[in-house]
């Protein structure tokens, strides 16, 4: 079986869908309702690796997730077979902060950015803050995603989100994002980014600095996250909290068994009890 035709039994399509804006909406809802995104890698003390080989054999063959630098790996890699122009972007993650902050947060999110039929897109499957669709880089066009949100794409002010050409802002219900959402329904910003250029090396940087910086979200707590076909769902330790056709609930995970049996079930996360033992939680 070629790794295409493996992502896509992974992600549940029977054929490659055609190379267009709503071609890429399916595959990208696809990706992200069959991919759980998270960290526990970095808790077990394993490197993130991030080339080719190492993205498709873990979130492809292992049923496992990851984060941003693994999940847009394979999705470019996915793109460029089925014939997308695709190239990496780098963001500043803005989701719960203020845009006017100084100093701005570190590039620790990557996009992509994709030409279809000479327009450019943004593709993310990747962001696991809350569900990001495609979108057409250019202002004023809204998106709306089954958890009940809108997204768009603006260009903000000057002194604005840092050196920001592009913000994404999503409004809608913060039960169906990570916890990082205000309660309110207005537009947040969710990252910003630029269109310079972006080196492997570049990856790899934030890559390394995003798996290993002390006291950050992603070296002191065990995340995952999922989109659902009518909502999302999201673990910080033994969190959970679940939005599901407009109603939402949270509660703690009561020992290791359900906790393992939600990240299988729910995440589509495959560890085995001796893991689950090591991210230390029960």
């Amino acid at each position: 079986m070629s790794q295409l035709a493996a992502y896509l039994a992974r992600i549940g399509l029977g054929a490659p869908p055609p190379a267009d804006a709503r071609g890429l909406a399916t595959l990208q809802q696809a990706h992200r309702r069959a991919i759980g995104f998270e960290n526990l890698d970095i808790p077990l003390g394993r490197p993130i690796r991030i080339d080719r080989d190492a993205a498709f054999a873990k979130l492809v063959l292992g049923g496992r997730g990851g984060y941003c630098f693994e999940h847009n790996r394979l999705y470019a890699d996915v793109l460029a077979a089925l014939g997308y122009a695709a190239r990496p972007l780098l963001a500043r993650v803005w989701l719960g902060l203020d845009p006017a902050a100084d100093p701005a947060p570190p590039r620790t999110h990557t996009l992509l950015l994709a030409d279809i039929a000479g327009t450019p897109w943004i593709a993310d499957a990747g962001f696991g803050g809350s569900y990001v669709p495609p979108l057409p880089l250019r202002e004023a066009d809204e998106v709306a995603t089954a958890d009940g949100a809108r997204h768009r794409l603006r260009r903000p002010a000057a002194g604005e989100a840092g050196d920001a050409e592009w913000l994404l802002e999503r409004a809608g219900p913060a039960s169906a994002t990570d916890g990082r959402s205000a309660a309110h329904y207005d537009w947040q910003p969710q990252y910003g980014f630029t269109l310079a250029p972006v080196a492997p090396a570049d990856l790899e940087l934030s890559n390394h600095w995003t798996s290993t910086r002390p006291a950050t979200r992603f070296t002191t707590l065990r995340i995952a996250s999922i989109a659902l076909p009518d909502g999302f769902a999201s673990l910080n330790d033994r969190r959970l909290s679940l939005h599901r056709g407009g109603t939402a609930e949270a509660r703690d995970i009561g020992d290791a068994a359900e906790y393992r049996s939600l990240l299988s079930g729910l995440f589509r996360i495959e560890l085995s009890d001796e893991e689950v033992a090591a991210l230390g939680l029960f």
